[in-house]
Protein backbone atom coordinates (compact mmCIF):
# COMPACT_ATOMS: atom_id res chain seq x y z
CA UNK A 1 0.00 0.00 0.00
CA UNK A 2 1.31 3.13 -1.09
CA UNK A 3 0.25 6.24 0.89
CA UNK A 4 0.75 10.03 -0.65
CA UNK A 5 1.00 13.01 1.51
CA UNK A 6 0.42 16.46 -0.24
CA UNK A 7 1.46 19.29 1.91
CA UNK A 8 3.57 22.72 1.72
CA UNK A 9 4.13 23.02 5.19
CA UNK A 10 6.99 20.42 5.96
CA UNK A 11 6.02 20.62 10.00
CA UNK A 12 2.87 19.19 8.96
CA UNK A 13 4.29 16.46 6.37
CA UNK A 14 6.05 15.30 9.77
CA UNK A 15 3.36 15.44 11.62
CA UNK A 16 0.95 13.14 9.32
CA UNK A 17 3.68 11.15 8.43
CA UNK A 18 4.35 10.13 12.00
CA UNK A 19 0.53 9.41 12.43
CA UNK A 20 -0.10 7.55 9.43
CA UNK A 21 2.93 5.35 10.36
CA UNK A 22 1.28 4.47 13.80
CA UNK A 23 -1.90 3.06 11.92
CA UNK A 24 0.39 0.64 9.50
CA UNK A 25 4.06 0.31 9.95
CA UNK A 26 4.05 -1.40 6.81
CA UNK A 27 2.73 1.22 4.53
CA UNK A 28 4.95 3.29 2.13
CA UNK A 29 5.09 6.92 2.77
CA UNK A 30 5.67 9.52 0.49
CA UNK A 31 5.71 13.10 1.66
CA UNK A 32 5.70 16.32 -1.02
CA UNK A 33 5.89 19.71 -0.42
CA UNK A 34 5.29 20.08 -4.22
CA UNK A 35 2.01 18.78 -5.64
CA UNK A 36 3.04 18.81 -9.24
CA UNK A 37 5.74 16.85 -7.83
CA UNK A 38 3.16 14.03 -6.60
CA UNK A 39 1.45 14.53 -9.53
CA UNK A 40 4.07 13.16 -11.88
CA UNK A 41 5.16 10.47 -9.10
CA UNK A 42 1.40 9.62 -9.06
CA UNK A 43 1.11 8.88 -12.95
CA UNK A 44 4.26 6.65 -12.72
CA UNK A 45 2.95 4.75 -9.66
CA UNK A 46 -0.14 5.17 -8.26
CA UNK A 47 -0.79 5.95 -4.19
CA UNK A 48 -3.58 3.60 -2.44
CA UNK A 49 -4.78 6.96 -0.31
CA UNK A 50 -3.95 10.66 -0.48
CA UNK A 51 -4.27 13.70 1.76
CA UNK A 52 -3.77 16.67 0.20
CA UNK A 53 -4.05 20.00 1.66
CA UNK A 54 -6.53 22.88 0.05
CA UNK A 55 -3.81 26.05 0.67
CA UNK A 56 -1.27 25.45 -1.29
CA UNK A 57 1.19 27.48 -3.86
CA UNK A 58 0.98 26.83 -7.54
CA UNK A 59 -1.87 25.14 -7.61
CA UNK A 60 -4.57 24.29 -4.30
CA UNK A 61 -5.99 21.01 -3.83
CA UNK A 62 -9.20 21.39 -5.49
CA UNK A 63 -6.90 22.00 -8.74
CA UNK A 64 -5.01 18.63 -7.61
CA UNK A 65 -7.58 16.60 -7.25
CA UNK A 66 -8.94 17.55 -10.72
CA UNK A 67 -5.76 16.44 -12.46
CA UNK A 68 -5.26 13.40 -10.09
CA UNK A 69 -8.67 11.77 -10.78
CA UNK A 70 -7.82 12.33 -14.84
CA UNK A 71 -5.21 9.72 -14.33
CA UNK A 72 -6.03 6.26 -15.24
CA UNK A 73 -6.59 3.48 -12.21
CA UNK A 74 -7.13 6.91 -9.91
CA UNK A 75 -11.05 6.87 -10.31
CA UNK A 76 -11.64 4.70 -6.91
CA UNK A 77 -8.30 5.97 -4.72
CA UNK A 78 -9.45 7.72 -1.97
CA UNK A 79 -8.30 11.27 -1.09
CA UNK A 80 -8.36 13.16 1.99
CA UNK A 81 -8.93 16.57 1.86
CA UNK A 82 -7.36 18.82 4.68
CA UNK A 83 -8.16 22.45 5.17
CA UNK A 84 -8.94 25.14 7.64
CA UNK A 85 -11.71 26.87 5.20
CA UNK A 86 -14.56 26.97 6.65
CA UNK A 87 -16.08 28.03 3.44
CA UNK A 88 -18.72 25.65 2.50
CA UNK A 89 -18.04 26.32 -1.41
CA UNK A 90 -14.53 25.02 -1.26
CA UNK A 91 -15.92 21.53 0.38
CA UNK A 92 -18.78 21.31 -2.15
CA UNK A 93 -16.67 21.61 -5.00
CA UNK A 94 -14.08 18.96 -3.84
CA UNK A 95 -16.81 16.33 -2.91
CA UNK A 96 -17.65 16.96 -6.91
CA UNK A 97 -14.42 16.86 -7.64
CA UNK A 98 -14.09 13.42 -6.15
CA UNK A 99 -12.38 13.85 -2.55
CA UNK A 100 -13.88 11.10 -0.58
CA UNK A 101 -13.19 12.67 2.80
CA UNK A 102 -12.41 16.16 5.27
CA UNK A 103 -10.16 16.54 7.72
CA UNK A 104 -9.82 20.19 9.29
CA UNK A 105 -7.30 22.20 10.79
CA UNK A 106 -5.18 21.86 13.14
CA UNK A 107 -5.65 18.21 12.73
CA UNK A 108 -6.81 15.93 15.68
CA UNK A 109 -4.47 12.79 15.84
CA UNK A 110 -6.92 10.78 16.76
CA UNK A 111 -9.44 11.35 14.28
CA UNK A 112 -6.65 11.00 11.72
CA UNK A 113 -5.73 7.53 12.95
CA UNK A 114 -9.68 6.49 12.50
CA UNK A 115 -10.11 8.23 9.13
CA UNK A 116 -6.42 6.55 7.87
CA UNK A 117 -7.10 3.44 9.13
CA UNK A 118 -11.18 2.74 7.66
CA UNK A 119 -10.08 4.22 4.38
CA UNK A 120 -6.91 2.07 4.01
CA UNK A 121 -8.88 -0.85 4.78
CA UNK A 122 -11.63 0.23 2.17
CA UNK A 123 -9.02 0.69 -0.05
CA UNK A 124 -7.59 -3.10 0.60
CA UNK A 125 -10.85 -4.59 0.13
CA UNK A 126 -11.51 -2.61 -3.45
CA UNK A 127 -8.22 -3.77 -4.70
CA UNK A 128 -9.44 -7.67 -3.30
CA UNK A 129 -12.65 -7.36 -5.13
CA UNK A 130 -11.01 -5.80 -8.08
CA UNK A 131 -8.59 -8.78 -8.31
CA UNK A 132 -11.39 -11.38 -7.92
CA UNK A 133 -13.23 -9.78 -10.67
CA UNK A 134 -10.05 -10.29 -12.78
CA UNK A 135 -9.59 -13.86 -11.77
CA UNK A 136 -13.30 -13.96 -12.84
CA UNK A 137 -13.09 -12.35 -16.01
CA UNK A 138 -10.40 -14.41 -16.81
CA UNK A 139 -11.95 -17.98 -16.11
CA UNK A 140 -15.19 -16.60 -17.79
CA UNK A 141 -12.86 -16.07 -20.85
CA UNK A 142 -10.85 -19.92 -20.40
CA UNK A 143 -14.54 -21.26 -20.16
CA UNK A 144 -15.46 -19.40 -22.93
CA UNK A 145 -12.48 -20.21 -24.92
CA UNK A 146 -12.59 -23.80 -24.01
CA UNK A 147 -16.61 -24.08 -25.39
CA UNK A 148 -15.23 -22.78 -28.68
CA UNK A 149 -12.38 -25.00 -28.61
CA UNK A 150 -15.10 -27.86 -28.39
CA UNK A 151 -17.22 -26.03 -31.17
CA UNK A 152 -14.32 -26.39 -33.10
CA UNK A 153 -13.48 -29.65 -32.89
CA UNK A 154 -17.20 -30.66 -33.25
CA UNK A 155 -17.29 -29.09 -36.88
CA UNK A 156 -13.75 -30.75 -37.53
CA UNK A 157 -15.06 -34.30 -36.53
CA UNK A 158 -18.46 -33.52 -38.50
CA UNK A 159 -16.27 -32.93 -41.46
CA UNK A 160 -14.38 -35.59 -41.06
CA UNK A 161 -17.65 -38.00 -40.95
CA UNK A 162 -18.62 -36.60 -43.94
CA UNK A 163 -15.06 -37.05 -45.34
CA UNK A 164 -15.56 -40.65 -45.17
CA UNK A 165 -18.70 -40.94 -46.58
CA UNK A 166 -17.85 -38.43 -49.62
CA UNK A 167 -14.91 -38.87 -52.13
CA UNK A 168 -14.33 -34.89 -51.24
CA UNK A 169 -10.50 -35.06 -49.64
CA UNK A 170 -9.33 -33.58 -46.63
CA UNK A 171 -7.34 -31.44 -48.87
CA UNK A 172 -10.54 -29.70 -50.67
CA UNK A 173 -11.95 -28.31 -47.10
CA UNK A 174 -8.85 -26.78 -46.26
CA UNK A 175 -8.61 -25.62 -49.61
CA UNK A 176 -11.89 -24.09 -49.77
CA UNK A 177 -11.81 -22.64 -46.01
CA UNK A 178 -8.84 -20.85 -46.51
CA UNK A 179 -10.37 -19.30 -50.11
CA UNK A 180 -13.76 -18.42 -48.57
CA UNK A 181 -11.97 -16.65 -45.77
CA UNK A 182 -9.71 -14.61 -49.01
CA UNK A 183 -12.83 -14.06 -50.37
CA UNK A 184 -14.70 -12.71 -47.11
CA UNK A 185 -11.72 -10.50 -46.42
CA UNK A 186 -11.72 -9.25 -49.79
CA UNK A 187 -15.28 -8.04 -49.61
CA UNK A 188 -13.99 -6.08 -46.51
CA UNK A 189 -16.31 -7.90 -43.83
CA UNK A 190 -14.82 -7.17 -40.44
CA UNK A 191 -12.10 -9.65 -39.21
CA UNK A 192 -14.06 -11.76 -36.67
CA UNK A 193 -16.75 -12.79 -39.03
CA UNK A 194 -14.12 -13.77 -41.98
CA UNK A 195 -12.36 -15.86 -39.24
CA UNK A 196 -15.81 -17.75 -38.48
CA UNK A 197 -16.41 -18.44 -42.18
CA UNK A 198 -12.94 -19.62 -42.46
CA UNK A 199 -14.31 -22.19 -39.18
CA UNK A 200 -17.26 -22.72 -40.66
CA UNK A 201 -17.39 -23.59 -44.17
CA UNK A 202 -15.87 -27.44 -43.71
CA UNK A 203 -19.56 -27.64 -42.59
CA UNK A 204 -21.08 -26.99 -45.91
CA UNK A 205 -21.35 -30.41 -47.19
CA UNK A 206 -22.28 -32.03 -43.59
CA UNK A 207 -25.53 -32.76 -45.09
CA UNK A 208 -24.08 -36.01 -47.48
CA UNK A 209 -24.50 -38.22 -44.27
CA UNK A 210 -27.62 -38.64 -45.19
CA UNK A 211 -26.66 -39.30 -48.86
CA UNK A 212 -27.08 -42.98 -49.82
CA UNK A 213 -23.84 -44.58 -50.51
CA UNK A 214 -24.67 -45.17 -54.01
CA UNK A 215 -25.58 -42.42 -54.87
CA UNK A 216 -22.73 -40.54 -53.11
CA UNK A 217 -20.10 -42.36 -54.78
CA UNK A 218 -21.74 -43.27 -58.27
CA UNK A 219 -18.89 -43.40 -60.37
CA UNK A 220 -21.25 -42.20 -63.29
CA UNK A 221 -23.63 -39.26 -64.22
CA UNK A 222 -26.35 -39.26 -61.88
CA UNK A 223 -30.01 -39.99 -62.99
CA UNK A 224 -32.48 -37.00 -62.54
CA UNK A 225 -34.12 -39.60 -59.48
CA UNK A 226 -30.71 -39.51 -58.09
CA UNK A 227 -30.05 -35.77 -58.16
CA UNK A 228 -33.32 -34.92 -56.46
CA UNK A 229 -31.65 -37.15 -53.67
CA UNK A 230 -28.73 -35.60 -53.63
CA UNK A 231 -30.03 -31.98 -53.88
CA UNK A 232 -31.38 -33.13 -50.11
CA UNK A 233 -28.31 -32.13 -48.87
CA UNK A 234 -28.28 -28.65 -48.04
CA UNK A 235 -31.38 -29.42 -46.15
CA UNK A 236 -30.03 -32.13 -44.23
CA UNK A 237 -27.11 -30.22 -43.49
CA UNK A 238 -29.42 -27.74 -42.11
CA UNK A 239 -31.37 -29.54 -39.95
CA UNK A 240 -28.34 -31.66 -38.43
CA UNK A 241 -26.86 -28.02 -37.24
CA UNK A 242 -29.51 -25.67 -37.05
CA UNK A 243 -30.84 -24.62 -33.28
CA UNK A 244 -27.88 -23.80 -31.99
CA UNK A 245 -27.16 -21.05 -29.58
CA UNK A 246 -23.17 -21.18 -30.87
CA UNK A 247 -22.58 -18.18 -33.51
CA UNK A 248 -20.36 -20.64 -35.32
CA UNK A 249 -22.74 -23.57 -35.69
CA UNK A 250 -25.50 -21.25 -36.97
CA UNK A 251 -23.11 -19.81 -39.47
CA UNK A 252 -22.06 -23.56 -40.27
CA UNK A 253 -26.12 -24.02 -40.92
CA UNK A 254 -26.57 -20.79 -43.33
CA UNK A 255 -23.49 -22.39 -45.25
CA UNK A 256 -25.31 -25.58 -45.49
CA UNK A 257 -28.14 -24.51 -46.65
CA UNK A 258 -27.24 -21.43 -49.29
CA UNK A 259 -23.93 -22.97 -50.59
CA UNK A 260 -25.67 -24.50 -53.72
CA UNK A 261 -27.78 -21.53 -54.30
CA UNK A 262 -27.14 -19.45 -57.83
CA UNK A 263 -26.86 -16.16 -58.64
CA UNK A 264 -29.44 -15.98 -60.82
CA UNK A 265 -32.34 -17.82 -59.18
CA UNK A 266 -31.56 -21.06 -60.39
CA UNK A 267 -29.73 -23.50 -57.27
CA UNK A 268 -31.43 -25.35 -55.36
CA UNK A 269 -32.63 -26.22 -52.76
CA UNK A 270 -34.78 -22.80 -52.64
CA UNK A 271 -33.55 -21.15 -55.79
CA UNK A 272 -32.55 -17.85 -54.05
CA UNK A 273 -31.40 -15.27 -56.52
CA UNK A 274 -28.79 -12.49 -56.09
CA UNK A 275 -28.71 -10.73 -53.03
CA UNK A 276 -31.20 -12.71 -51.17
CA UNK A 277 -28.66 -15.46 -50.93
CA UNK A 278 -26.65 -14.41 -47.66
CA UNK A 279 -23.14 -13.65 -48.44
CA UNK A 280 -21.89 -16.50 -46.59
CA UNK A 281 -23.49 -19.11 -49.27
CA UNK A 282 -22.63 -16.63 -52.14
CA UNK A 283 -18.68 -16.65 -50.92
CA UNK A 284 -18.22 -20.50 -50.32
CA UNK A 285 -20.58 -21.14 -53.80
CA UNK A 286 -17.41 -19.75 -55.40
CA UNK A 287 -14.79 -21.54 -52.95
CA UNK A 288 -16.30 -24.92 -53.11
CA UNK A 289 -17.13 -25.18 -56.47
CA UNK A 290 -13.60 -23.90 -57.91
CA UNK A 291 -12.13 -26.40 -55.92
CA UNK A 292 -14.29 -29.68 -56.94
CA UNK A 293 -13.66 -28.59 -60.60
CA UNK A 294 -9.43 -28.63 -59.70
CA UNK A 295 -9.88 -31.76 -57.93
CA UNK A 296 -10.39 -35.12 -58.87
CA UNK A 297 -13.86 -37.08 -58.28
CA UNK A 298 -15.02 -40.42 -59.34
CA UNK A 299 -17.14 -39.34 -62.28
CA UNK A 300 -14.48 -36.65 -63.48
CA UNK A 301 -10.64 -36.00 -63.26
CA UNK A 302 -9.49 -32.68 -62.26
CA UNK A 303 -9.83 -29.34 -64.36
CA UNK A 304 -6.64 -27.52 -64.49
CA UNK A 305 -6.38 -24.02 -62.25
CA UNK A 306 -6.72 -21.92 -65.97
CA UNK A 307 -9.53 -24.02 -67.28
CA UNK A 308 -11.45 -23.71 -63.43
CA UNK A 309 -10.97 -19.87 -63.54
CA UNK A 310 -12.18 -19.58 -67.20
CA UNK A 311 -15.47 -21.35 -66.03
CA UNK A 312 -15.55 -18.88 -63.41
CA UNK A 313 -15.63 -15.72 -65.37
CA UNK A 314 -18.16 -17.44 -67.66
CA UNK A 315 -20.46 -17.76 -64.57
CA UNK A 316 -20.61 -14.42 -63.30
CA UNK A 317 -23.60 -12.90 -62.98
CA UNK A 318 -25.55 -16.63 -63.15
CA UNK A 319 -24.03 -19.17 -61.18
CA UNK A 320 -21.90 -16.55 -58.75
CA UNK A 321 -21.85 -13.39 -57.53
CA UNK A 322 -19.77 -10.68 -59.46
CA UNK A 323 -17.73 -9.58 -56.69
CA UNK A 324 -17.38 -12.75 -55.04
CA UNK A 325 -15.72 -13.82 -58.42
CA UNK A 326 -13.72 -10.64 -58.57
CA UNK A 327 -11.94 -10.63 -55.21
CA UNK A 328 -11.05 -14.44 -55.83
CA UNK A 329 -9.44 -13.70 -59.03
CA UNK A 330 -7.57 -10.61 -58.11
CA UNK A 331 -6.31 -12.70 -55.22
CA UNK A 332 -5.31 -15.44 -57.82
CA UNK A 333 -1.28 -15.61 -56.59
CA UNK A 334 -2.47 -16.26 -53.22
CA UNK A 335 -5.47 -18.81 -54.38
CA UNK A 336 -2.09 -20.98 -56.18
CA UNK A 337 -0.71 -20.53 -53.24
CA UNK A 338 -3.31 -22.51 -50.85
CA UNK A 339 -3.80 -24.79 -53.88
CA UNK A 340 0.05 -25.88 -53.15
CA UNK A 341 -0.30 -25.59 -49.71
CA UNK A 342 -3.30 -28.46 -49.20
CA UNK A 343 -2.33 -30.13 -52.61
CA UNK A 344 -3.72 -33.97 -52.62
CA UNK A 345 -1.39 -36.72 -53.59
CA UNK A 346 -0.77 -36.45 -57.30
CA UNK A 347 -1.56 -39.70 -59.52
CA UNK A 348 -1.61 -40.38 -63.08
CA UNK A 349 -4.39 -38.96 -65.66
CA UNK A 350 -5.45 -37.04 -62.63
CA UNK A 351 -5.43 -33.61 -64.39
CA UNK A 352 -7.76 -32.75 -67.07
CA UNK A 353 -7.02 -29.67 -69.36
Amino acid sequence: MLVHIVDDNNTNLMLFEQIVRRVDNEVSIACYPDPLAALVDCSRQMADLVLVDYMMPGIDGHEYVRRMRAMPGAGDVPIVMITAAADRFVRQTALELGVTDFLTKPVDPSEMRVRVTNLLALRRSHLRLRDRNRWLAEEVRNATQAVLDREEELIVRLAKAAEYRDPETGSHIHRMSHYSRLIARGLGLPDELCDLIFKAAPMHDVGKLGTPDDILLKPGRLTDDEMEVMRRHPVIGHAILSGSSSQLIQLGAEIAITHHEKFDGTGYPYGLAGEKIPITGRIVAVADVFDALTSRRPYKLAWDMERARAYLIENVGHHFAPQSVEVFLSAWDEILEIRQRFADPVEPEQTMG
